[in-house]
């Protein structure tokens, strides 16, 4: 999981440019055997984290009650459709991210966020412990208002933690949900298919309550 060490994302300009022809992947989650890709049941929510590296970032959304499926991907950068590859270069401009939908009525927006939070450090930039680069930013990508103003209050209270333990800002990127490109089908669930595979997830130690 350890790609180029880049620490800035690159300009539109200087992104590789991609296809038009999505990655092909099995639409069968191998943990709960429900469908990666849309449509989802009505009613149903989505969101989406960038924790680092996402093998493990899913594995800690998909054991929550109430998380209807998982997926991995590649988003908020520009190359379309891109592959592991290219991530790996640092010229894609995206991060790692995981795609939760989810059952409203049994599981909220702020219990992922607390899963979000606690689930890795996201004071470190463009790294995530010995996985550094661009790739490995953390973020929260918002599907409407509710869910961008519900993640900026989050960040201020856990901050707020933070502060008090004396440890560094938090460098989370939070806007609306850009295009989400799902990853090669090896990388869906990796962990659940691999279960010794590298998790390098690991978080500040400050519970959020």
């Amino acid at each position: 999981m350890f790609g180029r060490r880049a620490l800035e994302k690159p300009r539109e300009a200087e992104a590789l440019r991609g296809r038009a022809e999505p990655i092909e992947i099995a639409n069968r989650h191998f943990v709960r055997g429900t469908p990666l890709k849309a449509p989802f049941p009505a009613g149903f929510k989505q969101a989406m984290f960038g924790m680092g590296c996402f093998w493990g970032a899913e594995r800690a959304f998909w054991k929550l009650d109430g998380v209807y499926t998982t997926a991995v991907g590649y988003a908020g950068g520009y190359t379309e459709n891109a592959t592991y590859e290219e991530l790996c270069t640092g010229m894609t401009g995206h991060t790692e991210v995981v795609l939760v939908v989810f059952d409203e009525t049994k599981i909220s927006y702020e219990r992922l966020l607390e899963t979000f939070w606690t689930a890795h450090d996201p004071t470190q930039g463009m790294r995530q412990g010995a996985d550094i680069g661009t790739q490995y930013r953390s973020a929260i990508y918002c599907f409407d208002d509710e869910q961008l103003d519900q993640a900026q209050q989050s960040r201020n209270r856990y901050q707020t933690l933070l502060t008090a333990r004396r440890i560094p800002r938090i460098t989370t990127e939070i806007a609306s949900a850009p295009p989400f490109y799902y990853a090669e089908d090896y990388h869906q669930q990796y962990l659940a298919k691999n279960p010794g595979g590298y998790c390098g997830l690991g978080g500040c130690g400050v519970a959020y309550t």
